[in-house]
């Protein structure tokens, strides 16, 4: 008989591995008016997904608003009852005094030249996921926090839904073994057209071009790189960061890993017939000194399920395999080991499912955010924590341009067996640009 857990039982169970608070600096003092005014940076897309999860949060206000797109920062404008200012360039609106945090939801490329900025004005950041496109990108971007004591939160929003952080604390009390292979999948068939063709041409007289592409190369303008499929540009983003580090941080956070030893990814454009410069298949190994592997699937020429049961992650230990499910519903599933060849063939623990009932986790994300604004503790996604997990994104990413399994040592942050892979942790910024 399967075990249906509630929140109560499991906290019983098993107690949640949280994240160790550090201060840092002195906490704002509450009151009725002690608002924190924002300023939002990309309004598009996320960045009006996020408009919506920090409204309903009464101890905020948003003053500012910028992105390149006239029509887009007009709407949001309107949306706010014309109420907050609007720039059509970010140093404008981190300039000013009245602005306490930033909410960066740019295409990535633009993620540490503006964090780094608002974090040396002395504003709290959330910066949209993934935290950047380069590793030295996000190692910089960690020091600018730390050395201005600002709070960073990053915005992988499943580390607010408290299923999630039980089921990490039921893994790490050993409820189903040794996890030591975990397996997690982008899933969409593209074929046959994906993002399309498009020949170059003049940018919108709407649309600041040169500020949207920033540090990247000078280029013409196409309408299939944004405002969305930047997606599949790699010079501006890739789908191993935007879909992947959601699900490899969920594996990095349920396993308690840091960073792997080494990584090998295999693919290319195999089916999928359009101007994107990223595979429409891929497939990346991580393997952790612990003794564990983790594997990242990008299928975009298939979309059928890549799992045996309903889920997202897949976590295979030696008592117990988890199915952690995101999309279509909050859950998780544990099902029974049995022992294999020349073991104890009965099931080796009871099974468990539970499901998670809360609100939008976003919601939940902004406003841990804004209570650590307050407090001046380290909020559940803190910006380290989004640099190892992005990392994982960005190291596959490598080894794929390289065509190579490469050694990774985490705490230097260099491969020690490819001085090309190490060419790729950054690149040089167009002028003006600068990595601070």
């Amino acid at each position: 008989m399967g075990q249906k857990i509630t929140r109560r039982t499991f906290t019983k169970a098993g107690a949640a591995t949280t994240l160790g608070l550090a201060a840092l600096g002195t906490a704002r003092a509450a009151g009725a008016n002690d608002r924190v005014r924002l300023g939002f940076i990309g309004v598009a897309n996320r960045g009006g997904h996020l408009i919506s999860a920090f409204l309903p949060h009464k101890d905020m206000e948003i003053v500012a608003v910028c992105d390149v797109s006239k029509p887009t920062l007009a709407g949001a404008a309107k949306r706010l009852d014309g109420k907050p200012a609007t720039y059509g360039d970010f140093r404008k609106l981190i300039e000013r005094n009245d602005v306490d945090a930033v909410v960066i939801a740019t295409p990535d490329h633009w993620h540490a030249i503006q964090t780094i900025a608002a974090c040396d004005a002395g504003k709290d950041v959330y910066v949209e996921k993934p935290l950047s496109i380069t590793i030295r990108e996000g190692r910089r971007m960690v020091e600018a926090a730390r050395r201005n004591r600002r709070v960073v939160q990053v915005g992988t929003h499943m580390r607010s839904i408290p299923l999630y952080d039980e089921l990490a604390g039921l893994i790490a009390s050993g409820k189903v073994g040794k996890v030591t292979v975990s397996r997690t999948f982008r899933l969409s068939n593209m074929y046959p057209s994906g993002i399309g063709r498009s020949r170059p041409s003049d940018p919108p007289a709407d649309l600041d071009w040169d500020m949207w592409l920033g540090p990247r190369p000078e280029r013409p303008y196409q309408d299939n790189i944004t405002p969305y499929k930047f997606r599949w540009w790699q010079l501006y983003s890739s789908q191993a960061a935007n879909w992947g580090i959601h699900f490899i941080d969920l594996i990095r956070w349920m396993t308690g890993e840091t960073a792997p030893a080494s990584v090998c990814a295999m693919g290319g454009r195999f089916a999928v017939d359009d101007d994107r410069t990223i595979p429409d298949t891929m497939q990346a190994t991580f393997e952790f000194a612990s003794g564990r592997l983790a594997v990242f699937g990008q299928y975009e020429a298939c979309g059928n399920p890549a799992l045996p049961k309903p889920g997202d992650v897949e976590l295979r230990g030696t008592q117990g395999t988890v199915y952690l499910r995101y999309l279509g519903g909050r859950r998780f599933e544990i099902v029974p080991e049995r022992g294999g060849q020349f073991q104890d063939r009965r099931p080796r623990m009871e099974p468990m499912t539970a499901d998670d009932t809360g609100g939008d986790p976003t919601v939940a994300h902004a406003r841990n955010f804004l209570d650590c604004i307050k407090s001046r503790q380290l909020p559940k996604a803190d910006v380290e924590i989004g640099h190892r997990s992005t990392a994982f994104s960005l190291l596959a990413n490598i080894s794929l341009a390289t065509r190579s399994r490469l050694e990774w040592d985490a705490e230097k942050e260099q491969f020690t067996n490819s001085e090309a892979a190490n060419a790729l942790l950054h690149y040089e910024y167009r002028k003006p640009w600068k990595l601070e």
